[in-house]
């Protein structure tokens, strides 16, 4: 880093800042927890060694005597944040003597020094080429000044201290590492600014990490603004740079700027590698724009930079985006020919294209072609061919390549074989669903409620009654505790198939377990022992919902009413009705149309 004249950089900073006293930084508004005493003549009187008046000269001398007794314990309450600063000032020869002191006031006294006395000690250290020592400082200081609740510039108190003590340009670099090392990218920014402003050259390594960390946070008019710094302050750049240049270029979206970008880096004397080339490309690609990815490929060709796999690989994922899966293929088996190994990242780009078009067959043919070249399928190339078949509708297919795949020994993720099950599931394919989750299950260890559920669902809906009472049975096997879910469907289904009175043994099952009927098994009930003509048993299970369960429903009530009216016997409905009135049931406009329909029938 070059060296500003000391006399210009602290004048200038002084002018821009209308500090009074050079000597005091605006850090130094931290609380002086031990201000210093004031001189008191009669100190004289005492001995050397206990006047407070010659303090600094008492640790000055005991440091350079490498003694670990610095001062008498009754003459620290005399020490204030200017001595310290005296102190390490008096031991700038002495880095280990200056680092010693620091470093006993901060843990044995507990003292908080000023920030501007750590950045005297700083100017020590770097003075002495303790790099790190000064890097490990500067992190300590930076965390220190982020939790004060006044933050102070550091970098403007390192220039307040060049005047009293030897320094070292570095010092300032090594700031801005440290801040971009902490996080704070924009700190380490204005740090640069600072820099550039009073003639100090960071190094291009600094200035690298300040490039990639505006990058990540997207700031991509201040990464082209430092590069334009770089050329006015004479620093030049290096293979990282552009590198990282490229990926600015790409994030920018303004890739009509890589030519005259790659010129730049040739002129500069370095010539596009393929991480370069790679990132560009992959760059044009993420933006729909094939033919220049291919153009730059082309290119790479001509200026003799090989292309690699992650090039190959990039261009086919582009043609796939584009929809031309054949040309992708073409170029995958181009990428073979020359000698380039597809890895597992290459197959998952093609298969999935071609399982976007929904060609399957020649999805599953690479997944073949992969296991047989012994490139380990993982979970993506699972969930790509998995999510192929699902949107052909083609789950038995999706199902036999699980057990193939098992076959081969690749283990596919157990969500996936799940989320399958429930997809079988609900295209009313029960069975194929229950083989599948036995091999999930085969361990012995599944516990997934849900999934339980959804096979007796799935099963009651396609009317395999005992299939989902078998489950049922399974669930208790393995201490899963049924839901109201599990007894809904099993008595909705034994009603649908006129086996009423075993459907009410479920309900009288599961209210043992403490799960209460809803509407929807009070209507399943009801309407099968209607359909069954079971109108002593219906009406028992209607005093049954009312007493027990205090569940009214009119619309179960009615559905008993209309049967008992129909029979004509208008003595009989009107029992029936009465009885129901005493425990809670209300008669509502169906029930008298459905009186009325009852009456006109016996007067017929």
């Amino acid at each position: 880093m070059n060296r500003t004249p000391l006399k210009s950089i602290t004048q200038s900073l002084l002018k821009t800042h209308h500090f009074s006293n050079p000597n005091l930084s605006s850090l130094q508004t931290l609380p002086d927890s031990k201000p210093n005493s004031s001189i008191n003549p009669l100190y004289n009187l005492l001995p050397h060694t206990q006047n407070p008046n010659k303090i600094v000269d008492i640790i000055c001398s005991n440091l350079k005597e490498r003694k670990t007794t610095l001062v008498e314990k009754h003459m620290i309450r005399h020490l204030g944040n200017q001595d310290i600063s005296r102190v390490l000032l008096r031991c700038q020869s002495d880095s280990f003597a200056a680092l010693s002191f620091f470093n006993w006031v901060k843990k044995d006294l507990a003292f908080d020094p000023t920030v501007y006395d750590y950045c005297i000690m700083l100017h020590i250290l770097a003075w002495s080429h303790k790099f790190s020592d000064t890097m490990g400082l500067l992190s300590e200081l930076i965390q220190l000044n982020k939790s004060k609740p006044g933050k102070v510039s550091i970098f403007e108190n390192l220039i307040l201290c060049t005047k009293d003590c030897t320094w070292e340009p570095v010092v300032f670099d090594m700031l801005l590492k440290a801040y971009l090392k902490a996080g704070l990218i924009r700190d380490g920014f204005i740090t640069f600014r600072k820099m550039v402003k009073l003639g100090f050259v960071p190094k291009v390594i600094s200035i690298n990490f300040l490039l990639d960390g505006l990058l990540k946070l997207n700031r991509i008019d201040e990464c082209w603004g430092v590069y334009e710094e770089m050329g006015k302050i004479g620093v030049r750049c290096n293979t990282f740079t552009f590198n990282i240049l490229t990926h600015v270029i790409c994030k920018s979206e303004d890739v009509d700027k890589v030519n005259k970008f790659l010129e730049k880096m040739e002129e500069e004397g370095f010539d596009p590698d393929i991480v370069t080339y790679n990132t560009l490309i992959d760059g044009y690609v993420r933006q729909g724009r094939l033919k220049d990815a291919l153009y730059l490929y082309n290119i790479m060709y001509i200026r003799r930079v090989t292309p690699d796999l992650i090039t190959h690989t990039s261009l086919i994922n582009g043609f796939c985006k584009d929809g031309n899966v054949r040309e992708a293929h073409k170029l995958f088996v181009r990428m073979v020919q020359i000698g380039l190994k597809p890895d597992v990242y290459s197959y998952n780009t093609l298969i999935c294209g071609y399982s976007n078009k929904g060609m399957m067959q020649e999805a599953r043919a690479l997944l073949h072609e992969m296991i047989k070249e012994k490139v380990l399928p993982n979970d993506f190339t699972c969930l790509i061919l998995i999510e192929g078949y699902r949107k052909e509708n083609k789950l038995i297919s999706a199902v036999n390549l699980i057990v193939e795949l098992q076959k081969f020994g690749i283990l596919v993720p157990k969500n996936l074989q799940i989320d399958l099950v429930v997809a079988l599931c609900r295209v009313d394919k029960p069975f194929a669903a229950k083989s599948l989750w036995e091999r999930i299950v085969q361990d012995g260890k599944e516990t997934n409620l849900p999934i339980y559920n959804e096979l007796i669902v799935s099963f009651c809906k396609c009317n395999h009654v005992n299939e989902a009472i078998q489950l049922k049975d399974e669930m208790f096997f393995k201490k899963i505790k049924p839901t109201l879910t599990t007894y809904s469907a099993i008595i909705g289904c034994l009603c649908g198939l006129n086996r009423t009175m075993e459907g009410e043994m479920f309900m009288r099952d599961m209210a043992e377990l403490g799960i209460h009927p809803d509407a929807t098994i009070c209507r399943s009930l009801i309407s099968g022992h209607c359909q069954e003509k079971n109108l002593s048993q219906a009406e028992l299970l209607l005093r049954v919902f009312a007493e027990e369960f205090q569940l009214l429903y009119n619309e179960c009530y009615n559905e008993v009413f209309k049967v008992v009216s129909e029979e004509g016997d208008i003595n009989k409905s009107m029992g029936f009705q009465n009885r129901m009135q005493r425990i809670g049931y209300t008669p509502n406009s169906l029930s008298f149309k459905y009186a009325i329909h009852g009456l006109l029938k016996t007067a017929s």
